[in-house]
């Protein structure tokens, strides 16, 4: 377990702390507006003073199921009902971490699902869960850690196979030159530019600069000036991706003795069982000897 806690340490918060919640709105005293009506997203209470020409003022409608996301014991508590079975604490100690961290980002305000995104997440996970002792389990445990977080597991496994196929079709020269061509990945890389660049919600994270190189592998293209085409082309910090993807390599060394542990630990509990088994042998035959023969008792 001295393998998975460091593991964990180089793996600190991929996405900064949820931003603080707006205060909510003033109220309106009651004896002020008779009567209100919403449109859009605001609510429009009409005055009952005593003047003769009435006038409309509009009041901030603030929506309860968005203004108050959901807590990170909302999210585990969400993700132990979907799956309720035990997970080897191997497993469930890298599980829970992350998921603590996919929470803060996927709650910030500025959050909005991105499928280079997904392709980063889809491509920790795998490597994460490489060799768990069941494979449709491990299948079953992503839907349930991505339907806790509100959102949806077949979007991000169609997303990152239809990002990884279409990075296999590219080479080193044609990757970064999505602008300048058309097609459905090249729109999805258009728009992260875009939002990227200040036009809409765009929030950077660790899992966002694996999914660049989970592309550049995919490509045969992880030279440096590759990524750095790549980075400026999508408007994204390349100094912020190269630090993230150093980290993300350290991970996957120490992965790899966090998963000879989980070999031996394995052959062990196969040990056990067998041995389990052989001294439940014996009695197992008494027990048929004693059926057969109840004079003998």
């Amino acid at each position: 377990m001295t393998v998975i806690s460091s593991s964990l340490s180089s793996f600190p918060l991929l996405g900064q702390t949820a931003e603080r919640r707006s205060q909510p709105a003033s109220t309106v005293t009651p004896s002020v507006f008779a009567r209100s009506r919403t449109f859009g997203g605001l609510t429009f209470r009409k005055s009952s003073g005593t003047s003769s020409s009435s006038h409309v003022v509009p009041i901030r409608c603030v929506s309860t199921s968005t203004d108050v996301p959901p807590t990170v014991s909302d999210t585990k508590a969400n993700f132990l009902k979907a799956y309720k079975r035990p997970i080897p604490s191997i497993y469930n100690t890298i599980l829970q971490e992350l998921m603590v961290q996919q929470h803060l980002m996927r709650y910030k305000k500025t959050y909005q699902y991105d499928p280079i995104f997904a392709l980063g997440f889809v491509t920790v996970y795998d490597q994460l869960m490489d060799g768990y002792p069941n494979n449709e389990d491990r299948d079953v445990i992503f839907g349930a850690y991505i339907r806790a977080l509100n959102e949806d597991p077949e979007l991000y496994r169609s997303d990152a196979q239809k990002l990884e196929e279409w990075s296999s079709t590219q080479n080193a020269n044609s990757l970064a030159e999505f602008a300048s061509k058309e097609g459905g990945v090249e729109d999805i890389l258009k728009n992260v530019a875009e939002r990227a660049g200040g036009q809409g919600n765009f929030s950077y994270s660790r899992f966002f600069a694996i999914g660049l190189f989970r592309l550049l592998e995919m490509a045969n293209a992880t030279e440096p000036v590759i990524l750095e085409k790549l980075c400026a082309a999508l408007n994204v910090n390349k100094l912020s991706v190269d630090r993230d993807l150093d980290v993300y390599r350290n991970l996957l060394a120490k992965l790899v003795q966090a998963k000879e542990l989980l070999k031996e630990y394995v052959e062990r509990e196969k040990k056990k069982m067998a041995e389990r088994a052989a001294t439940q042998k014996p009695d197992t035959a008494v027990s048929k000897f004693s059926a057969e023969f109840p004079s003998a008792r």
